[in-house]
This record gives C-alpha cells, sequence and structure tokens, in this order.
C-alpha cells in the first residue's frame, strides 16, 4: 500500500502507539478496543478527520498483531485514504446503512464478538443513543469505557511530537503579537479576536478544537467567554485564550492585558494570579503528584482570602485534539494522582474570577516538561500585566 498523501508520521511510530495499544488489552484481559473518538483514529491509525460528531467512526483493534480495520462514512473514504496507513476501509451511508450492525459484522469476522471491549463512552463522538444502540448490537461483548485510560497512553509525546507541538507554539505566538498589537479603545472583541485568528492562519495554523475565547471590562469574569461585538475601553482588562494548531497538535496562547492604564483593583487581581501561576510553576518536577502542584498554586490565594476566585483547575494534557475540546486524559488537579513525567505537554493557568465585581484575568500558557526542567512553548507565561 502507497504511502498516503498527508500522512504526518512514519508507520513506525504508528506501529509503537498500536503495540503500547495492546499491550494495555492483554494486560486487563480484553478482546479488542472499538475506538471512536477522533483523536484516537488519528493517534493510532493517521486518520485526520472531524466528523466523528455527526457521522460515527470506528477503529477495531484486536490483541493480535492484524491490521486494524477503519469504519467510516463512504462521503469521508478519500480523507482516510489521504492521511491513514490502515488498509482495510469499511464504509456505510449514513441514510441507509446500520453503523451499529456494520461494527458488529466486523467484530464476529475478527473473533472479538466475546468478552470485553473497550470503547470512550465519555466522548462526545458517543452520544447516549449511539453507545447504547452498539452496547446492544456488539452483545454477548459488552463495552468497557476507555476514554481517560486509553487517553493516558498519549500523554509522553515522542520527539516528532513535541517538533509539532512547538510549530503550533510559533502559530499561538503569532497571534499574541496580533493580540498586543490590536488592543486599543474602541476596537470590538470580535474584531480583535479577527485579527488574532487571522495572524494565526497567516503563519499556517489549522482550525482550533474550541473557539477563540476573549472577554474584556466587565466581561472579564467570564473564563470561557467568547467575543461580542462590545467595544473595548480604555483601562479594561482584556484577556484572550486560543490555539495554534499544527497537524492537529494545540499549543495554547494565554494572556491578559490592560488596555492603557489599569486601575489598583485590576493590578490586585493580576499580582494575586501571577503569585498562584508562580507558586504552582516551581511545585513541577518529573514524579511529582499533579493534585500536588494545584495545591502549591492555591497557598498564595489563601493567604488573601481569593481561594474562591480560583474556579478552573490549575492544568491539564495538550496534544491531538479536535471539536469541541482540546484537553487530554491528564488533570493537574485535586483529586487526580497521576506523576509528571519528561515528555508531558500541559496547558498551565491561573485563572481568578470575581463576578460579583466583573472582573477576572487568566494568566498561563503551554509547556512541556523536560528533563532539565519546565519550558514554556505559548503564552505569556508568569509575565508581569502588561499595560498597553
Amino acid at each position: 500500500m502507497p504511502e498516503p498523501t498527508y500522512a504526518v508520521f512514519e508507520r513506525e511510530e504508528h506501529a509503537e502507539r498500536l503495540g503500547r495499544l495492546r499491550a494495555f488489552l492483554r494486560q486487563g484481559g480484553h478482546s479488542g478496543a472499538v475506538l471512536m473518538a477522533p483523536e484516537h483514529l488519528y493517534y493510532f491509525g493517521g486518520y485526520d478527520s472531524w466528523v466523528s460528531v455527526n457521522s460515527p467512526q470506528a477503529m477495531i483493534v484486536t490483541d493480535r498483531d492484524d491490521e486494524p480495520t477503519l469504519i467510516l462514512r463512504d462521503v469521508d473514504l478519500p480523507l482516510a485514504r489521504e492521511t491513514s496507513w490502515i488498509g482495510d476501509l469499511r464504509t456505510y451511508s449514513l441514510v441507509i446503512d446500520d453503523y451499529p450492525s456494520l461494527l458488529r459484522d466486523v467484530l464476529v469476522e475478527k473473533g472479538i464478538c466475546q468478552g470485553t471491549l473497550l470503547c470512550e463512552l465519555q466522548s462526545y463522538a458517543v452520544p447516549f443513543a449511539l453507545g447504547q444502540s452498539i452496547a446492544e448490537a456488539v452483545q454477548p461483548a459488552q463495552l468497557v469505557d476507555a476514554t481517560r485510560s486509553v487517553g493516558l497512553l498519549r500523554l509522553i509525546k515522542s520527539p516528532a511530537e513535541l517538533r509539532l507541538l512547538e510549530e503550533a507554539a510559533g502559530h499561538a505566538g503569532a497571534g499574541l503579537a496580533a493580540f498586543a498589537h490590536h488592543v486599543e479603545p474602541g476596537i470590538t472583541e470580535i474584531e480583535l479576536a479577527g485579527r488574532i485568528e487571522t495572524a494565526m492562519r497567516g503563519s499556517g495554523s489549522e482550525y482550533p478544537a474550541i473557539p477563540t475565547e476573549l472577554s474584556s471590562g466587565a466581561r472579564s469574569a467570564g473564563g470561557h467567554a467568547t467575543p461580542r461585538l462590545k467595544d473595548i475601553a480604555e483601562g479594561d482588562l482584556v484577556h484572550a485564550e486560543f490555539a495554534g494548531v499544527q497537524h492537529r497538535y494545540h499549543a495554547v496562547g494565554i494572556q491578559t492585558v490592560s488596555c492603557g492604564h489599569a486601575n489598583s483593583e485590576c493590578k490586585a487581581l493580576y499580582s494575586a494570579g501571577l503569585q498562584s501561576l508562580r507558586a504552582g510553576i516551581e511545585a513541577i518536577r518529573p514524579g511529582i503528584v499533579v493534585a500536588e502542584i494545584e495545591e502549591a498554586s492555591l497557598a498564595p490565594l489563601r493567604a488573601t482570602g481569593l481561594e474562591g476566585a480560583a474556579m478552573m483547575r490549575f492544568g491539564y494534557g495538550i496534544g491531538v485534539a479536535y471539536p469541541p475540546i482540546w484537553l487530554e486524559a491528564l488533570q493537574i488537579a485535586r483529586g487526580f494522582d497521576e506523576t509528571l513525567s519528561p515528555g508531558m505537554a500541559f496547558v498551565l493557568h491561573a485563572c481568578l474570577e470575581l463576578p460579583d465585581e466583573n472582573l477576572g484575568v487568566v494568566l498561563g500558557g503551554t509547556y512541556v516538561l523536560e528533563a532539565t526542567g519546565l519550558r514554556l512553548l505559548a503564552g505569556a507565561g508568569a509575565a508581569e500585566l502588561l499595560e498597553l
């Protein structure tokens, strides 16, 4: 089979990833996996397509060294041929064929129609009704949720993946430069977001998994706010969060700036966020439990009575992503016990929101943990407040 025109990784890299997945299947005593999340179809099979959110797709993997099977909608067959190394492609018509029945037939053919099958049952690609119909179709086999466990296999990035993250960070950097350059009184949030997105597209960035988040002034307390037709005014805090994307690898740029001179309340809140971000960063090292990092980030906030304003997790893993989210399985937050290792990439942020005061800040960016320490890839990071 010829190499796909738009393949991103060498086949050997996909083979190594698939080998880890199969070892995980054998270790857990599972018959196979029905992978439906688009990030996993891409990571393990090279197939690049966003359409899982409205057209079911699946990669069927056994614990043996046989070729996986890719099930996809007929109109998307060219997408698989141009990106995936998988030769066993099965198609269906969305309005004519029964997708769960086709999936069951492939499982029977591969001899894995009994036992347990891993599937990302919490993925946006597997809505409740679809998951229920698949679970019924594959009986007596049973589906076991592997949204998190399979996702954890992607956390440590290969050298090739890190190169893509660095390229994505370059696109995010173009967006941050446009952000700082165009913040001025009278520009609307939508226009400013357009300047950011134009700069990143001009740099070569692909579409992101989450829209640009940007808000200003009285809207700044909305941590996930998207831009509106609101004029930015003198003295407004303006924060933005967006991703540069290279071959589906995301690097998130984050920054809060002041449009002109910031008042004392704005400066105080930003300073608290900066102390929190720096405290969390200082705690990071290989082997640390993620919960300890968030606890460290909260210590400065407790001292000033602002712990309740920290409404978001301190960090999360980043890498391959498709709409509607770019978060990986790693959560750098209380309640999780994973440990950090060199080669992991993640977003770290201090997000402080005071809804009753219509004031909020977000600071941080995308980092990679290396053997020599933490390195900022994208975002303003732990920088002082810019008054532009």
